[in-house]
């Protein structure tokens, strides 16, 4: 009776521990103070490697972008007050959206930030 060969890759459903700790890393990557940064690095380090890790720190990366484009906007909206009450909207979408994204990503599940425009394809 024969063995079958063993598996080279894990089956396509499964992260293993190192790959849950870099996608979990670039969503938390703005806790850590390289908020634009690690999400960069792990996407350019790792896009060739594995499909389920790029995506993830694309849609970081895009996140941190956007949140970095209208916090610019917001800056300059200040001179009319109404850029106060959307740099603190800005400030909780910023803590409370990549805790929500790293705890669907440590379940197996894939988050799509709202209002993330899609600059890295």
């Amino acid at each position: 009776m024969e063995t079958p060969p063993p598996l080279t890759s894990p089956p396509p459903d499964r992260t293993d521990n190192n790959d849950k700790l870099f996608i979990i890393l670039s969503h938390l990557s703005v806790f850590l103070g390289v908020g634009l940064i690690l999400p960069l690095i792990i996407y350019l380090v790792k896009k060739d490697e594995s499909e389920n890790i790029a995506s993830h720190a694309r849609e970081a990366l895009n996140f941190h972008i956007s949140i970095f484009l209208y916090g610019i906007v917001a800056f300059m909206l200040c001179l009319v007050l109404i850029g106060i009450p959307l740099l603190i909207a800005l400030a909780v979408m910023t803590v409370v959206l990549p805790i929500v994204a790293a705890v669907k990503a440590s379940d197996g599940g894939f988050y799509s930030y709202p209002l993330s425009i899609r600059l890295v394809k």
